[in-house]
């Protein structure tokens, strides 16, 4: 979801972790496995503002889809998990300085990020949509020049808008997008469309979903930093193991209503 600017930002400010042996790509240094391993926990981070997700619940605990797929990973590795929230638009810059393991957060897969990051996966996927509210008129992708385009702050559909010209707003998050669009602040909306349509049916909001937008399927996979094979082998082979034994739908119908993959 980060777009190609601030990739570039966060390689450059990568550069001193790069110095100081942090694993970021183009440095020698061991598989993270071996540590990981031996301290028990796998340190995973998401947004937290993504539902169903990721989200914060009453109880101010971290769940979602996401967080259910990354704990599941962690116990078929033998580790315990931590999971940490955090901006999405720093995300990429987080994974780089060392601050978590991996992102379970729902990161389209882009050939821009895989320049930077290794991606396990993916683990579902998804298209990009737009929403406009029933009354508002808008019926075409053609209209967008025209009116104010809510996106997500470092999602990929921030610079897909931006490359369009369109008249763009930035948000935190999901939660933020749909009160924009319900109180009228922003005239359409553009995100994945599995979770705005969960998130806003979830929430009894009246919506339209314009039906002339041409995109192909997007993959959301889990990003770890480059340089370890051991560690992507071992995620991958926990993320295969629970596709094919019936844990992925168990999780997948509790928190999105069906099979994503």
């Amino acid at each position: 979801m980060t777009n190609r600017r601030i990739l570039i930002k966060t390689v450059a400010a990568a550069g001193i972790a790069a110095c100081a042996g942090l694993g970021v790509a183009g440095v020698a240094v061991a598989d993270e496995l071996d540590t990981i391993t031996e301290k028990g926990v796998l340190r995973i981070a998401m947004s937290g503002a993504y539902p169903p997700f990721n989200f914060v619940n009453e109880s101010n605990e971290v769940v979602g889809f996401d967080p259910a797929i990354g704990t599941e990973i962690a116990k078929r590795m033998g580790l315990e998990v931590e999971i940490i929230t955090t901006a999405w638009d720093g995300i990429i810059g987080g994974l780089l300085a060392n601050k978590y393991d991996a992102v379970v957060g729902s990161m389209s897969i882009t050939e821009e990020r895989a320049e930077v990051v290794d991606f396990v996966g993916p683990y579902y996927t998804t298209k990009r949509a737009v929403f406009t509210k029933p009354d508002s008129g808008i019926t075409s992708v053609s209209q967008l020049d025209d009116v104010r385009v809510g996106v997500t702050l470092g999602e990929t559909h921030e610079e897909w808008a931006r490359d369009r010209g369109y008249n763009v707003r930035t948000y935190k998050g999901l939660p933020e997008l749909l009160l924009e669009l319900q109180n009228g602040r922003v005239d359409v909306i553009v995100n994945d469309s599995i979770a705005a349509i969960l998130a806003m049916n979830e929430n009894g909001y009246e919506y339209v979903m314009l039906d002339d937008l041409e995109t192909e399927a997007i993959g959301a996979g889990i990003a770890i930093r480059q340089g370890n094979p051991e560690l992507h082998e071992a995620m991958q082979n926990a993320l295969d193991d629970l596709m094919e034994d019936g844990t992925y739908l168990e999780i997948a119908n509790e928190w999105v209503g069906g099979d994503i993959r």
